[in-house]
């Protein structure tokens, strides 16, 4: 048989090497001879020869026999059986009898277009894996088939062993078969409940971000990562492909990217299928990537190409790691990647009602529809397809996998269904994380003291990256804000993790970074996802109002997390914390762009078991927040923070204290406890607590006799009933701090229809009026963004003055002095471009 070669690099030359090895009894030396008699006398053909003779040797090496391909062609024939019989059968799983319309599904779902594409790679890298004990994961890119993944799965008996009703047996293949896309099941898509997967099959486009989060400190780890052509049209996926601009080939894993060509999406061909090859080669290569093509659709051939271009690459691999190891400054490789181009729906019907469906878009969903009119025809056809994968050679009587087929896949954890980087709570290692309240500022007394917020925490964040700096399990990302969210203390200890040329300027690059940083929300986000499902801990840092990028993709995360928490296999993983910096109330210089608190509200539509929000008024209660936060498992955390130096109000135990209830009254700026309030000025985030107690100090200035309760809220959960979220306030605690009777002004740092939101169900609710983000913005003063959205302290006073006609002519005069400053703030800001100085020198009395 000749030895595969690929023709689209030398035609001719490929050609001629062909049809000699095709002849019977080549040996291996007459090979060479013959070869460079032919080929090497031009020089400009010389790599190409030292590829030939390298393509010769791993032939000899492989012993490729008939009876070894035919095995891997079996186990690959056994998955896409159980594929299509997961789509369609709930009984006769083996069809040992003729098939009838109740062994069926009554509604058939489920897609079968990418599903043998993606058994293919898979029994290929076991042959690897196999052959060199690797360390291996496989993300699904593709997004539906997710039969695809549980066959294989199941094959390797990992599925069995994580839910044994799926047994390895006739009952076990019938409950296989019945569950998927049925209720009660599992779902058509790559999901949490598969064994081996941390890539969510839903939305397309983060499977290689993912991929390379999960090779990061992970140096003995390959991470196969199958694109969807139709996946690689998407945005992210289309930027993902630069993070081998950041992989060090000596302390980070391997990213191998398999791009699936089948031609097709749900009915549109896809791009990259239908461009030439040399083009979609410079592509590849453009983005510093060394394609290996395989491509076909005759069974044999491909089995064999396919299997020496993995051994190739193994190999490949194994000499960049090598080398690296060898390296003081490791260089960035090119990494070899994989063009996989098979039929859509490959060895599918070739044709279903006279239309053809193998290798077209009509392949992509349940090739053949079984309903009244056509009942019997079409399941003698599915009956024909599902027979062609010959399952009597595949299972026994007892329809357990024969022994020779099964003995295909690796073992243990080096099976990819059984890989604890695929569960990363079983690598799971603890933070070392110091004591926060070393890092805290001296406040002598509430609002008397500036400092910078997130600057206090670079400190902490700093001694984070020194402590696990052996273990290498903390990473920080973002996309270039690190050092503008004012984090610039990490850079004391570490660098931004950076393989390409460095010139004489820059600041803080090297290969071994614990910051990664690139222009991408979705590459930040996709990298810490796939750090954390590995068993890692890290932080997203970005400007609030761009955060919004991934707001899908926070959806997944939240789903994944949800559901794995109902599968007791699943250990939990360390959250996904968001420091969300350059907020609202602080980009009055960038203008109406870049002022969106709406994140936040996005977040809170997710299930509470899985969403914290925290908005911490200082410093010290930043350090205390994150600390929890850094040191929790299984949710996500936003935080927003200031950056800008501003007042502080709690000294380090008092801030703990008030942390650790998530709520309570700042009694320092209220009435006597003894005393009933006349008003609750309520406020949460730092900018809000701010106007709120300038807006306490004007009233009791002018008002002694009024009295105030100040309640200051960082978690944000707390506002719901304990029956909706388990940070939730009981009605009576909430009462207490509220009243049942009283006006509530609240000053709120995002959209203020949440707080209502959050808060309908409570008894005072009437009496609740939110001051927040009204989505009034502008370049302007930092104090005028909170007038133009009536946040400021002056409207807050005229929002108490409102609910208390019974103060009179004192309140009368009161509001009247309120407009008068707000008119002498609009005239000062126009004349002068800052803020007045009563508001920028104010501190707390």
């Amino acid at each position: 048989m000749a030895l595969p070669f690929r023709s689209w690099y030398f035609p001719e030359e490929a050609s001629h090497v062909n049809s000699f090895l095709a002849r019977p009894q080549v040996q291996k030396k007459e090979v060479e001879e013959q070869w460079f008699k032919t080929v090497i006398a031009p020089s400009a053909f010389f790599c190409t020869c030292v590829r030939a003779r390298k393509r010769i040797r791993i032939h000899q090496s492989m012993s490729l026999t008939q009876e070894h391909l035919a095995k891997i062609d079996a186990y690959w024939r056994a998955a896409n059986y159980l594929s299509v019989g997961q789509m369609y059968l709930r009984d006769n799983p083996l069809l040992r009898r003729p098939l009838e319309r109740k062994d069926l599904k009554q509604v058939l779902l489920g897609h079968w277009g990418t599903a043998p594409g993606q058994n293919f790679i898979y029994v290929h890298l076991n042959e690897i894996i196999k052959r060199h004990q690797l360390e291996m994961i496989y993300l699904s890119g593709p997004g539906h088939a997710g039969q695809a993944m549980i066959s294989c799965a199941y094959l390797e008996g990992t599925y069995s062993e994580v839910y044994p009703d799926c047994s390895q047996d006739e009952a076990g293949l019938k409950r296989l078969c019945s569950q998927f896309s049925f209720p009660g099941g599992v779902s058509s898509h790559v999901s949490p409940e598969c064994p081996g997967s941390i890539h969510e099959g839903g939305e397309l486009g983060y499977s290689l971000s993912h991929a390379f989060g999960a090779a990061f400190d992970n140096p003995q780890l390959i991470v196969a990562c199958v694109i969807g052509d139709g996946e690689a049209e998407t945005g992210p996926l289309a930027t993902s492909w630069h993070g081998n601009k950041f992989l060090n080939p000596r302390t980070d894993g391997v990213v191998l990217p398999i791009l699936h060509l089948n031609g097709y999406k749900i009915a549109n061909p896809t791009l990259l299928a239908r461009i030439k090859k040399d083009e979609l080669k410079k592509l590849l290569e453009g983005y510093g990537w060394k394609p290996y093509f395989v491509e076909g659709h005759e069974p044999e051939a491909m089995h064999r190409e396919m299997a020496e271009t993995m051994e190739e690459i193994a190999l490949e691999i194994k000499a960049i790691k090598e080398r690296a190891l060898r390296q003081e400054q490791p260089e960035r490789p090119c990494w070899p990647m994989i063009v996989l181009r098979s039929p859509k729906g490959w060895t599918g019907p070739e044709t279903v009602d006279g239309l053809p469906l193998e290798g077209t878009f009509r392949a992509h969903q349940v090739p053949i529809k079984v309903d009244k009119g056509n009942e019997d025809v079409a399941l003698r056809q599915l009956e024909t397809w599902m027979k062609s994968y010959r399952p009597e050679e595949l299972f026994d009587e007892q329809g357990v996998l024969l022994p020779e087929v099964a003995a295909l896949a690796p073992g243990g954890n080096f099976r990819m269904s059984a890989s604890p980087h695929a569960n990363g709570g079983l690598l799971l290692r603890e933070l070392v994380v110091p004591d926060f309240r070393k890092y805290g500022i001296e406040v002598p007394a509430p609002g008397t003291v500036r400092a910078a917020d997130t600057e206090v925490l670079g400190d902490f964040l700093r001694d984070i990256i020194t402590l696990n700096q052996a273990a290498r399990n903390f990473r920080i990302f973002g996309p270039d804000e690190t050092l503008s969210n004012r984090l610039r203390s990490v850079f004391e200890v570490t660098n931004r993790q950076w393989m390409l040329p460095t010139e004489e300027n820059d600041e803080f690059l090297n290969s071994e970074g614990r910051v990664v940083e690139m222009l991408s929300e979705h590459m930040c986000q996709g990298w810490l996802e796939g750090y954390l499902l590995t068993g890692r801990h890290g932080l997203f840092n970005s400007y609030e109002a761009f955060i919004h990028v991934v707001d899908s993709m926070f959806n997944q995360h939240a789903k994944w997390l949800k559901i794995t928490a109902e599968l007791p296999w699943r250990k939990p993983i360390a959250s996904l914390n968001y420091l969300l910096v350059s907020h609202v109330w602080q980009q009055a210089h960038n203008g109406f762009t870049h002022q969106d608190p709406g994140f936040i509200d996005h977040v809170v539509n997710k299930k509470a078991s899985v969403v914290r929000v925290y908005l911490p008024p200082d410093a010290n209660c930043l350090l205390s927040v994150w600390d929890h936060c850094q040191r929790s498992k299984n949710y996500v955390n936003v935080v927003v923070a200031s950056k800008y130096q501003a007042l502080q109000w709690l000294p380090m135990e008092a801030a703990a204290e008030h942390c650790a209830r998530g709520i309570g009254i700042w009694q320092w700026a209220s009435c006597p406890m003894e005393c009933e309030p006349d008003v609750v000025m309520a406020c949460c985030g730092d900018a809000p607590t701010l106007e709120t107690l300038a807006a306490v100090s004007i009233l009791r200035h002018w008002l002694p006799e009024l009295n105030i309760r100040v309640v200051n809220v960082v978690d944000l959960m707390k506002l719901q009933s304990a029956s909706t979220h388990l940070h939730g306030l009981p009605d009576a605690a909430f009462d207490a701090l509220f009243t049942v009777d009283k006006p509530i002004i609240f000053a709120f740092h995002g959209y203020p229809w949440l707080i209502h939101r959050l808060l309908y169900r409570r008894a005072n609710h009437h009496n609740l009026h939110v001051h927040g983000y009204q989505e009034e913005g502008t370049i302007t003063t930092y104090f005028d963004m909170k007038v133009l959205n009536e946040l400021d302290r002056f409207h807050l006073v005229l929002a108490v003055l409102k609910r208390l006609p019974q103060l009179g002519e004192k309140g009368k005069v009161l509001a009247q002095a309120m407009r008068d400053k707000l008119e002498k703030h609009h005239r000062y800001i126009r004349e002068r471009g800052v803020d007045m100085p009563e508001i920028l020198e104010w501190t707390w009395d």
